[in-house]
Protein backbone atom coordinates (compact mmCIF):
# COMPACT_ATOMS: atom_id res chain seq x y z
CA UNK A 1 0.00 0.00 0.00
CA UNK A 2 1.33 3.54 -0.84
CA UNK A 3 2.22 5.30 2.47
CA UNK A 4 1.57 8.65 0.86
CA UNK A 5 -1.54 8.42 -0.38
CA UNK A 6 -4.63 10.46 1.40
CA UNK A 7 -6.57 7.60 1.33
CA UNK A 8 -4.28 5.03 3.15
CA UNK A 9 -3.57 8.05 4.98
CA UNK A 10 -7.04 8.54 6.59
CA UNK A 11 -7.20 4.45 6.73
CA UNK A 12 -4.44 4.27 9.31
CA UNK A 13 -5.42 7.51 11.13
CA UNK A 14 -8.51 5.56 11.61
CA UNK A 15 -6.98 2.03 12.53
CA UNK A 16 -4.99 1.21 15.32
CA UNK A 17 -0.98 1.61 14.38
CA UNK A 18 0.31 -1.27 12.42
CA UNK A 19 -3.01 -3.14 12.56
CA UNK A 20 -3.85 -2.18 8.23
CA UNK A 21 -3.79 -5.12 6.04
CA UNK A 22 -4.65 -4.82 2.29
CA UNK A 23 -6.27 -7.27 0.39
CA UNK A 24 -6.29 -6.51 -3.65
CA UNK A 25 -3.47 -3.88 -4.08
CA UNK A 26 -2.12 -5.25 -7.29
CA UNK A 27 -5.99 -5.09 -8.66
CA UNK A 28 -6.38 -2.38 -12.11
CA UNK A 29 -8.82 -1.59 -14.42
CA UNK A 30 -9.19 -4.18 -17.03
CA UNK A 31 -11.16 -1.76 -19.15
CA UNK A 32 -8.85 -0.55 -22.25
CA UNK A 33 -11.59 1.83 -24.05
CA UNK A 34 -10.44 5.77 -24.47
CA UNK A 35 -6.60 5.08 -23.55
CA UNK A 36 -7.03 3.87 -20.38
CA UNK A 37 -4.62 0.88 -21.21
CA UNK A 38 -2.13 4.08 -21.15
CA UNK A 39 -3.50 5.40 -17.69
CA UNK A 40 -2.11 3.85 -14.93
CA UNK A 41 -5.01 2.53 -12.08
CA UNK A 42 -3.08 1.36 -9.22
CA UNK A 43 -5.59 -0.16 -6.66
CA UNK A 44 -8.27 0.71 -9.53
CA UNK A 45 -8.83 3.67 -7.20
CA UNK A 46 -9.59 2.28 -4.09
CA UNK A 47 -7.52 1.11 -1.16
CA UNK A 48 -9.13 -2.23 0.18
CA UNK A 49 -8.35 -4.50 3.71
CA UNK A 50 -9.09 -5.02 7.44
CA UNK A 51 -7.72 -4.04 10.75
CA UNK A 52 -8.68 -3.30 13.75
CA UNK A 53 -10.12 -0.50 16.33
CA UNK A 54 -9.45 -1.12 19.93
CA UNK A 55 -8.90 -4.39 18.95
CA UNK A 56 -12.20 -5.41 17.07
CA UNK A 57 -11.98 -6.40 13.12
CA UNK A 58 -13.14 -4.06 10.69
CA UNK A 59 -13.17 -3.98 7.37
CA UNK A 60 -12.14 -0.41 5.10
CA UNK A 61 -12.15 0.88 1.58
CA UNK A 62 -10.98 4.41 1.08
CA UNK A 63 -11.46 6.25 -2.43
CA UNK A 64 -8.11 7.24 -3.98
CA UNK A 65 -9.05 10.52 -5.74
CA UNK A 66 -5.57 10.62 -7.41
CA UNK A 67 -6.15 8.02 -9.60
CA UNK A 68 -8.67 8.72 -12.41
CA UNK A 69 -10.61 10.91 -9.26
CA UNK A 70 -11.65 8.22 -7.39
CA UNK A 71 -14.16 7.43 -9.95
CA UNK A 72 -16.04 3.65 -10.10
CA UNK A 73 -15.06 1.21 -12.57
CA UNK A 74 -15.41 -2.46 -12.75
CA UNK A 75 -12.62 -4.10 -11.00
CA UNK A 76 -12.82 -0.93 -8.04
CA UNK A 77 -16.43 -2.00 -7.30
CA UNK A 78 -15.39 -5.42 -7.59
CA UNK A 79 -12.97 -4.99 -4.76
CA UNK A 80 -15.86 -3.12 -2.33
CA UNK A 81 -18.10 -6.10 -3.09
CA UNK A 82 -15.09 -8.93 -2.36
CA UNK A 83 -14.98 -6.69 1.43
CA UNK A 84 -18.30 -6.80 1.92
CA UNK A 85 -18.30 -10.59 1.32
CA UNK A 86 -15.47 -11.24 3.58
CA UNK A 87 -17.07 -8.74 6.15
CA UNK A 88 -20.46 -10.65 6.06
CA UNK A 89 -18.57 -14.27 6.41
CA UNK A 90 -16.18 -13.39 9.49
CA UNK A 91 -19.31 -10.68 11.07
CA UNK A 92 -17.39 -7.55 11.47
CA UNK A 93 -18.78 -4.09 10.24
CA UNK A 94 -17.42 -2.50 6.98
CA UNK A 95 -16.18 1.33 7.21
CA UNK A 96 -16.15 3.30 3.49
CA UNK A 97 -13.78 6.42 3.37
CA UNK A 98 -15.73 8.03 0.05
CA UNK A 99 -13.27 10.43 -2.16
CA UNK A 100 -14.81 9.97 -5.59
CA UNK A 101 -16.04 11.96 -8.90
CA UNK A 102 -18.44 8.51 -9.14
CA UNK A 103 -19.45 7.10 -12.33
CA UNK A 104 -16.46 5.77 -14.61
CA UNK A 105 -17.44 7.10 -17.81
CA UNK A 106 -14.83 5.28 -20.07
CA UNK A 107 -16.61 1.84 -18.40
CA UNK A 108 -19.90 2.74 -18.82
CA UNK A 109 -22.29 -0.11 -18.48
CA UNK A 110 -19.81 -1.95 -16.37
CA UNK A 111 -19.64 0.65 -13.98
CA UNK A 112 -23.18 0.72 -13.89
CA UNK A 113 -23.27 -2.97 -12.97
CA UNK A 114 -20.67 -2.16 -10.27
CA UNK A 115 -22.72 0.65 -8.49
CA UNK A 116 -25.71 -2.34 -8.38
CA UNK A 117 -22.99 -4.71 -6.80
CA UNK A 118 -21.80 -2.90 -4.42
CA UNK A 119 -26.00 -1.70 -3.33
CA UNK A 120 -26.71 -5.63 -3.35
CA UNK A 121 -23.74 -6.44 -1.00
CA UNK A 122 -25.06 -3.13 1.16
CA UNK A 123 -29.07 -4.43 1.76
CA UNK A 124 -27.72 -7.69 2.02
CA UNK A 125 -25.58 -6.83 4.79
CA UNK A 126 -28.29 -4.84 6.74
CA UNK A 127 -29.04 -5.71 9.57
CA UNK A 128 -25.83 -8.50 9.96
CA UNK A 129 -23.22 -6.30 10.21
CA UNK A 130 -22.66 -2.06 11.08
CA UNK A 131 -22.06 -0.15 7.89
CA UNK A 132 -20.26 3.28 7.99
CA UNK A 133 -19.56 5.58 5.94
CA UNK A 134 -17.09 9.21 5.89
CA UNK A 135 -17.81 11.77 2.65
CA UNK A 136 -14.28 13.39 2.48
CA UNK A 137 -14.75 14.83 -0.72
CA UNK A 138 -16.96 14.23 -3.74
CA UNK A 139 -20.22 11.58 -2.93
CA UNK A 140 -22.52 12.48 -5.81
CA UNK A 141 -25.17 11.05 -8.19
CA UNK A 142 -25.44 7.36 -7.76
CA UNK A 143 -22.75 7.35 -4.91
CA UNK A 144 -24.85 9.14 -3.29
CA UNK A 145 -27.22 6.20 -2.48
CA UNK A 146 -24.20 4.05 -0.85
CA UNK A 147 -24.00 6.43 2.46
CA UNK A 148 -28.02 6.64 2.82
CA UNK A 149 -27.78 2.75 2.16
CA UNK A 150 -24.92 2.27 5.49
CA UNK A 151 -26.32 2.87 9.25
CA UNK A 152 -24.14 6.20 10.23
CA UNK A 153 -22.75 8.67 7.51
CA UNK A 154 -19.32 11.44 8.85
CA UNK A 155 -18.62 14.06 6.63
CA UNK A 156 -16.03 16.20 6.42
CA UNK A 157 -17.50 19.47 7.39
CA UNK A 158 -15.28 21.93 4.90
CA UNK A 159 -14.61 20.19 1.49
CA UNK A 160 -16.93 17.30 1.29
CA UNK A 161 -19.83 17.28 -1.05
CA UNK A 162 -22.78 14.88 -0.61
CA UNK A 163 -25.57 15.10 -3.82
CA UNK A 164 -27.84 12.82 -6.34
CA UNK A 165 -28.33 16.43 -8.43
CA UNK A 166 -25.43 18.84 -7.63
CA UNK A 167 -27.27 22.61 -6.93
CA UNK A 168 -26.66 24.21 -9.97
CA UNK A 169 -28.57 21.24 -11.66
CA UNK A 170 -31.42 21.96 -9.24
CA UNK A 171 -34.14 24.00 -11.54
CA UNK A 172 -34.56 27.39 -9.73
CA UNK A 173 -31.08 26.69 -7.28
CA UNK A 174 -27.43 27.52 -7.63
CA UNK A 175 -24.82 27.25 -5.03
CA UNK A 176 -24.37 30.32 -3.90
CA UNK A 177 -27.71 30.50 -2.96
CA UNK A 178 -28.16 27.04 -1.42
CA UNK A 179 -25.47 24.80 -0.91
CA UNK A 180 -27.29 21.40 -1.12
CA UNK A 181 -24.35 19.63 -1.01
CA UNK A 182 -22.57 20.27 1.76
CA UNK A 183 -22.69 18.54 5.08
CA UNK A 184 -24.82 21.89 7.12
CA UNK A 185 -27.25 20.62 4.41
CA UNK A 186 -27.06 17.12 4.33
CA UNK A 187 -26.89 16.86 8.37
CA UNK A 188 -29.24 19.83 9.26
CA UNK A 189 -32.07 19.42 6.70
CA UNK A 190 -31.81 16.06 4.73
CA UNK A 191 -30.86 14.37 7.77
CA UNK A 192 -28.70 11.65 5.94
CA UNK A 193 -25.21 12.50 8.18
CA UNK A 194 -24.94 12.21 11.59
CA UNK A 195 -21.74 13.90 12.19
CA UNK A 196 -20.20 16.56 10.82
CA UNK A 197 -16.37 17.87 11.62
CA UNK A 198 -12.85 18.18 10.25
CA UNK A 199 -11.06 14.93 8.59
CA UNK A 200 -9.11 13.92 11.95
CA UNK A 201 -12.05 15.07 14.45
CA UNK A 202 -14.57 12.21 11.80
CA UNK A 203 -11.65 9.86 12.05
CA UNK A 204 -11.12 9.99 16.02
CA UNK A 205 -15.27 9.35 16.32
CA UNK A 206 -15.49 6.41 14.27
CA UNK A 207 -13.40 5.07 16.23
CA UNK A 208 -15.61 6.30 19.15
CA UNK A 209 -18.99 4.69 17.63
CA UNK A 210 -17.15 1.18 16.59
CA UNK A 211 -16.09 0.25 20.22
CA UNK A 212 -19.60 0.84 20.94
CA UNK A 213 -21.36 -1.00 18.55
CA UNK A 214 -21.76 -4.77 17.89
CA UNK A 215 -19.34 -6.42 15.70
CA UNK A 216 -22.43 -8.48 14.33
CA UNK A 217 -26.29 -9.00 14.91
CA UNK A 218 -25.02 -12.15 16.71
CA UNK A 219 -22.65 -10.56 18.80
CA UNK A 220 -23.59 -10.89 22.60
CA UNK A 221 -19.80 -10.66 23.73
CA UNK A 222 -19.70 -6.55 22.98
CA UNK A 223 -19.63 -5.08 26.48
CA UNK A 224 -16.88 -3.01 28.87
CA UNK A 225 -15.55 -3.19 32.27
CA UNK A 226 -17.80 -0.45 33.95
CA UNK A 227 -15.41 1.29 36.13
CA UNK A 228 -18.80 3.73 37.46
CA UNK A 229 -20.76 3.38 40.19
CA UNK A 230 -24.28 1.48 39.38
CA UNK A 231 -26.18 3.01 42.29
CA UNK A 232 -24.51 6.49 41.58
CA UNK A 233 -26.91 9.36 42.42
CA UNK A 234 -27.73 12.07 39.33
CA UNK A 235 -27.72 15.16 41.30
CA UNK A 236 -29.82 17.93 40.00
CA UNK A 237 -31.18 15.21 36.92
CA UNK A 238 -34.51 17.02 37.29
CA UNK A 239 -32.64 19.86 35.79
CA UNK A 240 -31.47 17.98 32.87
CA UNK A 241 -35.56 17.14 31.57
CA UNK A 242 -35.29 20.05 28.91
CA UNK A 243 -32.22 18.82 26.96
CA UNK A 244 -32.14 15.38 27.45
CA UNK A 245 -28.75 15.10 25.50
CA UNK A 246 -27.19 16.05 28.73
CA UNK A 247 -29.59 13.84 30.91
CA UNK A 248 -28.44 11.05 28.80
CA UNK A 249 -24.60 11.43 29.57
CA UNK A 250 -25.59 11.85 33.27
CA UNK A 251 -27.22 8.50 33.30
CA UNK A 252 -24.30 6.81 31.18
CA UNK A 253 -21.25 5.45 32.67
CA UNK A 254 -18.80 8.03 32.80
CA UNK A 255 -20.67 9.96 30.96
CA UNK A 256 -20.30 8.40 27.73
CA UNK A 257 -22.52 9.33 25.07
CA UNK A 258 -22.91 8.72 21.40
CA UNK A 259 -25.02 11.36 19.61
CA UNK A 260 -26.77 9.77 16.40
CA UNK A 261 -28.19 12.64 13.65
CA UNK A 262 -27.48 15.24 16.38
CA UNK A 263 -27.88 18.39 13.95
CA UNK A 264 -31.45 17.18 12.33
CA UNK A 265 -34.56 17.12 14.03
CA UNK A 266 -33.20 18.25 17.11
CA UNK A 267 -36.26 18.19 19.05
CA UNK A 268 -35.82 14.49 19.27
CA UNK A 269 -32.32 12.62 21.04
CA UNK A 270 -31.34 9.83 19.65
CA UNK A 271 -28.13 8.01 20.43
CA UNK A 272 -25.67 5.31 22.42
CA UNK A 273 -24.78 5.15 26.25
CA UNK A 274 -23.10 2.64 28.41
CA UNK A 275 -24.78 0.89 31.33
CA UNK A 276 -23.29 -1.01 33.36
CA UNK A 277 -20.68 -1.50 30.50
CA UNK A 278 -23.61 -1.93 27.89
CA UNK A 279 -24.12 -0.20 25.59
CA UNK A 280 -28.00 0.96 25.03
CA UNK A 281 -29.58 2.75 22.51
CA UNK A 282 -31.57 5.78 24.00
CA UNK A 283 -34.13 8.09 21.94
CA UNK A 284 -35.99 11.14 23.92
CA UNK A 285 -37.66 14.17 23.36
CA UNK A 286 -36.01 17.05 23.90
CA UNK A 287 -37.08 20.83 24.56
CA UNK A 288 -34.16 22.75 24.56
CA UNK A 289 -30.45 22.55 23.74
CA UNK A 290 -27.82 24.33 25.77
CA UNK A 291 -24.62 25.75 24.61
CA UNK A 292 -20.77 25.34 25.70
CA UNK A 293 -21.47 28.13 28.01
CA UNK A 294 -24.75 26.77 30.31
CA UNK A 295 -27.22 28.67 28.50
CA UNK A 296 -30.12 28.19 26.31
CA UNK A 297 -29.37 28.24 22.61
CA UNK A 298 -32.56 26.57 21.16
CA UNK A 299 -36.16 25.76 22.23
CA UNK A 300 -38.48 23.17 20.89
CA UNK A 301 -42.54 22.58 21.81
CA UNK A 302 -43.15 19.35 23.81
CA UNK A 303 -44.52 17.60 20.20
CA UNK A 304 -43.56 14.71 18.23
CA UNK A 305 -42.26 16.49 14.69
CA UNK A 306 -41.89 14.48 11.61
CA UNK A 307 -38.92 14.35 11.11
CA UNK A 308 -38.12 13.87 15.03
CA UNK A 309 -40.21 10.53 14.42
CA UNK A 310 -38.65 9.57 11.37
CA UNK A 311 -35.24 10.05 12.94
CA UNK A 312 -36.29 7.73 15.86
CA UNK A 313 -37.78 5.20 14.08
CA UNK A 314 -34.72 4.71 11.78
CA UNK A 315 -32.59 4.40 15.36
CA UNK A 316 -34.64 1.81 17.04
CA UNK A 317 -34.84 -0.25 14.02
CA UNK A 318 -31.28 -0.32 13.99
CA UNK A 319 -30.73 -1.10 18.27
CA UNK A 320 -33.85 -4.46 17.39
CA UNK A 321 -31.66 -6.00 14.30
CA UNK A 322 -28.36 -5.72 16.61
CA UNK A 323 -29.98 -6.65 19.95
CA UNK A 324 -29.25 -3.21 21.51
CA UNK A 325 -31.74 -2.45 24.31
CA UNK A 326 -33.46 0.72 23.87
CA UNK A 327 -34.30 3.04 26.58
CA UNK A 328 -36.66 6.10 26.06
CA UNK A 329 -37.08 9.66 28.22
CA UNK A 330 -40.79 10.19 27.46
CA UNK A 331 -42.11 14.58 27.61
CA UNK A 332 -44.48 15.00 25.46
CA UNK A 333 -47.51 16.65 25.05
CA UNK A 334 -48.63 16.36 21.65
CA UNK A 335 -47.96 16.80 17.58
CA UNK A 336 -46.58 19.74 15.75
CA UNK A 337 -49.17 21.93 14.12
CA UNK A 338 -48.20 23.13 10.75
CA UNK A 339 -49.30 22.61 7.23
CA UNK A 340 -45.58 21.36 6.16
CA UNK A 341 -46.15 19.06 8.99
CA UNK A 342 -49.38 17.65 8.27
CA UNK A 343 -48.65 16.41 5.12
CA UNK A 344 -46.21 13.24 6.53
CA UNK A 345 -47.28 13.66 10.06
CA UNK A 346 -49.64 10.75 10.45
CA UNK A 347 -47.15 8.22 8.34
CA UNK A 348 -44.21 9.52 10.77
CA UNK A 349 -46.00 9.13 13.94
CA UNK A 350 -46.79 5.39 12.65
CA UNK A 351 -43.17 4.84 11.74
CA UNK A 352 -42.14 5.56 15.41
CA UNK A 353 -45.09 3.60 16.75
CA UNK A 354 -44.36 0.88 14.76
CA UNK A 355 -40.45 0.54 15.41
CA UNK A 356 -41.38 0.60 19.11
CA UNK A 357 -44.04 -1.98 19.03
CA UNK A 358 -42.08 -3.93 16.17
CA UNK A 359 -38.81 -4.21 18.47
CA UNK A 360 -38.37 -7.25 20.71
CA UNK A 361 -35.33 -5.99 22.54
CA UNK A 362 -35.57 -4.95 26.08
CA UNK A 363 -37.39 -1.61 26.29
CA UNK A 364 -37.71 1.13 29.22
CA UNK A 365 -39.45 4.14 29.39
CA UNK A 366 -38.92 6.65 32.07
CA UNK A 367 -41.09 9.74 31.99
CA UNK A 368 -39.88 12.45 33.21
CA UNK A 369 -42.68 15.64 33.20
CA UNK A 370 -45.31 15.42 30.26
CA UNK A 371 -47.09 12.30 28.57
CA UNK A 372 -49.89 13.47 27.26
CA UNK A 373 -52.41 11.49 24.57
CA UNK A 374 -51.57 9.69 21.63
CA UNK A 375 -48.33 11.50 21.69
CA UNK A 376 -47.57 9.46 24.47
CA UNK A 377 -48.77 6.32 23.32
CA UNK A 378 -46.31 6.47 20.57
CA UNK A 379 -43.32 6.94 22.83
CA UNK A 380 -42.55 3.70 23.92
CA UNK A 381 -45.55 3.36 26.15
CA UNK A 382 -46.46 0.53 28.04
CA UNK A 383 -49.37 -0.29 25.88
CA UNK A 384 -47.25 -0.57 22.64
CA UNK A 385 -44.89 -3.15 24.30
CA UNK A 386 -42.25 -1.57 26.74
CA UNK A 387 -41.08 -3.66 29.18
CA UNK A 388 -41.14 -1.73 32.58
CA UNK A 389 -41.92 1.94 32.51
CA UNK A 390 -40.34 4.40 35.44
CA UNK A 391 -42.24 7.95 36.29
CA UNK A 392 -40.47 10.59 37.94
CA UNK A 393 -42.91 11.89 41.20
CA UNK A 394 -44.41 14.79 39.63
CA UNK A 395 -44.49 13.66 35.99
CA UNK A 396 -48.39 14.10 34.44
CA UNK A 397 -49.80 11.25 32.16
CA UNK A 398 -52.99 11.38 30.71
CA UNK A 399 -54.68 12.38 27.72
CA UNK A 400 -53.92 16.30 28.08
CA UNK A 401 -53.41 19.05 30.60
CA UNK A 402 -55.70 18.97 33.97
CA UNK A 403 -56.81 22.81 33.32
CA UNK A 404 -57.45 22.41 29.75
CA UNK A 405 -59.59 18.77 30.19
CA UNK A 406 -61.21 20.97 33.36
CA UNK A 407 -62.13 23.89 31.02
CA UNK A 408 -63.99 21.19 28.91
CA UNK A 409 -65.32 19.41 31.71
CA UNK A 410 -67.16 22.61 33.17
CA UNK A 411 -67.28 24.47 29.86
CA UNK A 412 -69.67 27.27 31.17
CA UNK A 413 -69.19 26.83 34.92
CA UNK A 414 -66.84 30.00 36.92
CA UNK A 415 -63.49 30.28 37.38
CA UNK A 416 -63.61 28.40 40.72
CA UNK A 417 -65.05 25.54 39.17
CA UNK A 418 -62.93 24.91 36.64
CA UNK A 419 -59.86 25.49 39.19
CA UNK A 420 -61.64 22.82 41.67
CA UNK A 421 -62.50 20.05 39.16
CA UNK A 422 -58.78 20.97 37.68
CA UNK A 423 -57.13 19.95 40.77
CA UNK A 424 -59.43 17.10 41.06
CA UNK A 425 -58.40 15.88 37.30
CA UNK A 426 -54.87 15.90 37.98
CA UNK A 427 -55.23 13.86 41.38
CA UNK A 428 -57.67 11.49 39.43
CA UNK A 429 -56.45 11.31 35.75
CA UNK A 430 -52.92 13.16 35.48
CA UNK A 431 -50.60 12.01 37.97
CA UNK A 432 -47.79 9.49 37.86
CA UNK A 433 -49.41 7.93 41.34
CA UNK A 434 -52.90 7.24 39.53
CA UNK A 435 -51.13 6.03 35.71
CA UNK A 436 -49.15 3.38 38.32
CA UNK A 437 -52.58 2.99 40.13
CA UNK A 438 -53.75 1.61 36.89
CA UNK A 439 -50.59 -0.43 35.99
CA UNK A 440 -49.32 2.24 33.47
CA UNK A 441 -46.56 3.25 35.16
CA UNK A 442 -44.52 -0.25 36.67
CA UNK A 443 -42.26 1.96 39.09
CA UNK A 444 -42.46 5.74 40.50
CA UNK A 445 -38.33 6.81 40.83
CA UNK A 446 -36.80 10.04 42.38
CA UNK A 447 -35.26 11.62 39.29
CA UNK A 448 -31.46 11.28 41.14
CA UNK A 449 -32.00 7.97 41.16
CA UNK A 450 -32.92 6.79 37.56
CA UNK A 451 -29.36 5.48 36.87
CA UNK A 452 -29.61 2.84 38.75
CA UNK A 453 -32.95 2.05 38.63
CA UNK A 454 -32.97 2.00 34.63
CA UNK A 455 -29.52 -0.56 34.88
CA UNK A 456 -31.49 -2.67 37.35
CA UNK A 457 -34.54 -3.11 34.54
CA UNK A 458 -31.90 -3.96 31.79
CA UNK A 459 -30.10 -6.05 34.13
CA UNK A 460 -33.79 -7.64 34.79
CA UNK A 461 -34.75 -7.52 31.25
CA UNK A 462 -30.91 -9.15 29.41
CA UNK A 463 -32.57 -12.91 28.88
CA UNK A 464 -35.58 -11.14 27.73
CA UNK A 465 -37.23 -13.25 24.75
CA UNK A 466 -40.57 -12.53 22.67
CA UNK A 467 -42.43 -14.55 20.06
CA UNK A 468 -44.04 -12.36 17.37
CA UNK A 469 -46.21 -13.65 14.53
CA UNK A 470 -44.80 -15.35 11.66
CA UNK A 471 -44.30 -13.32 8.76
CA UNK A 472 -41.51 -12.11 6.35
CA UNK A 473 -41.47 -8.59 7.11
CA UNK A 474 -44.32 -5.93 8.60
CA UNK A 475 -45.00 -3.45 6.17
CA UNK A 476 -44.68 0.50 7.54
Amino acid sequence: MSTTSQASQRINTLLDENSFVEIGALVTARATDFNLKQTETPSDGVITGYGVIEGNLVYVYSQDASVLNGTIGEMHAKKIANLYDLAMKTGAPVIGLIDSAGLRLQEAADALNGFGEIYMKQVNASGVIPQITAVFGTCGGGLAVVPALTDFTFMEEKKAKLFVNSPNAIDGNEISRCDTSSAAFQSEEAGIVDVTGGEEDILAQIRELVSMLPANNEDNMSFTECADDLNRICEGMENCAGDTAIALSQLSDNGIFFETKRNYAKDMVTGFIKLNGATVGAVANRSEVYGEEGKVTEKFDLVLSARGCEKAADFIAFCDAFEIPVLSLTNVKGFAASKCSEKRMAKAVARLTYAFANATVPKVNVITQKAFGSAYVAMNSKAIGADITMAWPDAEIGTMDAKLAAKIICDGQGSDAIDACAKEYALLQTSAKSAARRGYVDQIVAPEDTRKYVIGAFEMLYTKHEDRPVKKHGTV
